[in-house]
């Protein structure tokens, strides 16, 4: 089992809790809008991260995370990206990438709108973590945790993050 936490659109902004939220995951993964490279090294010093650059990224962030990725944990295939869409409005080539790479599990950022969703028609788990920085127009900032084994996703917990 793999448990991972998911994050997105920090922009910049550590918040302390992050660790103590994050300490029993194995990975964690950041969907973009990242701020700052420091965020990911301080991420990076509770397990080891997945990080991929989002619409505000620039610099260091750009150079050292892609757009996206794809990977597998527990026999699951990933995407990792900032902006994906969700299931019924995916953005546009999305849908046919997700079918043609069999991703069982989409993870995106960007909207700042926490939303996890299955998608019946392609089979697969969509998570946006909402944002769990304080730039945006989001009132509560917000945090995933989800247990992957051997491919299913399980005990997705949402943590709210109070002002």
């Amino acid at each position: 089992m793999t448990k991972v936490g998911i994050l997105s659109d920090t922009h910049g902004y550590w918040d302390e809790r992050y660790a103590p939220h994050f300490a029993d995951c194995d990975e964690i993964w950041h969907a973009g809008d990242v701020g700052d490279y420091a965020i990911i090294e301080r991420l990076s010093e509770i397990c080891p991260v997945r990080a991929v650059s989002g619409n505000v990224d620039h610099g260091e962030v750009k150079r050292r995370c892609p757009e996206l990725l794809i990977f597998e944990v527990e026999g699951m295939k990933v995407l990792l990206t900032h902006i994906g869409g969700y299931p019924g409005k995916w953005s546009p080539g999305m849908k046919q990438l997700l079918r043609d790479e069999n991703i069982k599990l989409m993870v995106d950022g960007h909207s700042h709108i926490l939303k996890i969703i299955y998608d019946k028609e392609l089979d697969l788990l969509h998570i946006n973590p909402g944002a769990a920085g304080q730039q945006g127009w989001h009132k509560v900032r917000t945090l995933v945790k989800v247990d992957l084994n051997q491919g299913i996703p399980s005990n997705c917990q949402i943590i709210e993050l109070a002002k």
